[in-house]
């Protein structure tokens, strides 16, 4: 009968090997003689090897003056119920005469959890996977790491059996983390990590692909240096890092992040080039420089940044001049007319624009008090007018009735 899934079988097999071949690798008991395992929570059971049958036997623990509470002997075998961490240590059966005929040391825990499984690529060529257990189970954990890769079309599969299922290698130098070498950049794959300890197993299957987990290591050899005679300027250069296969067709672009040491925020540009000239860096102060990489096609994410690089731009030749030429001054006054008390008068330390503030500010104070007096003066006049005007009216009114008042009357006239 075939598999209704192409490949599946050949997978399975192969899965089964591996799960032998680590069986094998390692003795029954998991290479400690005299150890038996059992899971917390739950009854465990203690066999006497060596006792006779109905022959009454004694069970003692090291260290102890007594055994676990509830604890029983059942056939010369010594149960533990819900066992629990503190349950565990070295157990001892003796016959009657207190002969030792057993010894064994129990080690308690639990069983492995779905492990927490992440890759990175950091090239187009190979990728690693890294995990750690999701729970403490207390007890001696191995890891099997194999991989698959995903779609194959019928030519391959007929070429090469067994090129695309394979083991993600484990690096004894690096615990956690296992390696597929020769992967193809276009390609995805799938990630059986599979965590064993002496109760059971657990397993994660990961898909990744190739264009999403890329992420290069940061650049290396980062240099800055001042500009001669540019004072805002700084060169920087970098090269590519030595993980990231130095091909045509997969090139890398590059974010750099400059700031003055005094200052927090960051100022970031990118570009495609091994350097870049900031041209916006503060004369005389020492600047922090970092860059990091990223696939030019936009694939992955951008690698962590590299170490710092510092430098300081060069200052600004007539400011340097002009300081220069002032301290030489003031060196001078000071060796022609050595003090040879301290000054009395108080040094002014003002600065020319709180000067110049304040005589703004009496100016405007001026200005109001003109305007105010000016205002009051305008009323004034125009009180004292108008007064006048009323004065002149009567007199008016006088002069034109004393003039009617002299006119002929009609009588005279006839």
């Amino acid at each position: 009968m075939r598999s209704p899934i192409p490949g599946l079988g050949r997978v399975m097999v192969f899965l089964a090997a591996a799960l032998a071949s680590a069986s094998l690798a390692v003795p029954e008991g998991w290479g400690e003689e005299g150890v038996q395992y059992g899971q917390v929570g739950t009854d465990v059971t203690l066999s006497c090897t060596g006792a006779h049958a109905g022959l009454p036997v004694q069970w003692r623990r090291a260290g102890a003056a007594a055994l676990p509470e509830g604890s029983a002997i059942q056939q010369g075998a010594l149960v533990l119920p819900r066992a629990s961490l503190a349950t565990a240590g070295t157990y001892s059966c003796h016959d009657e005469d207190s002969g030792l005929l057993h010894a064994v040391s129990l080690r308690l825990g639990y069983l492995p959890g779905v492990p927490f499984v992440s890759c990175r690529a950091s090239d187009y060529e190979n990728f690693s996977c890294s995990w750690t257990s999701s729970v403490e189970t207390f007890l001696p954990t191995r890891y099997i790491t194999t991989y698959r890769k995903k779609s194959l079309t019928g030519e391959e599969k007929r070429r090469n059996k067994n090129r695309h299922v394979g083991p993600c290698l484990q690096d004894l130098s690096r615990p956690g983390t296992c390696t597929v070498h020769g992967s193809e950049f276009w390609s995805s794959y799938r990630l059986n990590i599979t965590e064993v300890n002496p109760l059971g197993s657990s397993f994660r299957l990961l898909d990744v692909t190739m264009q999403a987990i890329i992420k290069p290591d940061p650049p290396e050899g980062l240099v800055v240096e001042p500009i001669p005679l540019a004072p805002r300027r700084l060169l920087v250069s970098w090269k590519y890092p030595s993980s990231w296969p130095k091909e045509p067709h997969f090139q890398l672009r590059f974010r750099l992040q400059y700031r003055p040491i005094i200052h927090r925020s960051w100022s970031v540009v990118e570009t495609v080039n091994l350097s870049e000239v900031i041209t916006d860096a503060f004369a005389g102060l020492e600047h922090v420089v970092q860059v990091s990489a990223k696939d030019f096609l936009d694939a992955g994410n951008w690698s962590e940044w590299s170490a710092e690089a510092r430098a300081t731009p060069v200052r600004d030749p007539a400011t340097m001049a002009s300081e220069e030429t002032t301290t030489n001054a003031s060196l001078e006054s000071l060796a022609e007319e050595p003090s040879q008390a301290p000054n009395p008068e108080p040094i002014n330390r003002s600065d020319p624009l709180e000067k110049m503030a304040i005589l703004v500010s009496l100016g405007i104070f001026a200005f109001f008090i003109l305007a105010a007096v000016l205002v009051v003066t305008i009323l004034i006049w125009l009180r004292v007018r108008k007064h006048s005007k009323d004065e002149t009216k009567p007199h008016n009114f006088l002069v034109a009735a004393t003039h009617l008042k002299a006119l002929p009357t009609e009588a005279q006239i006839l």
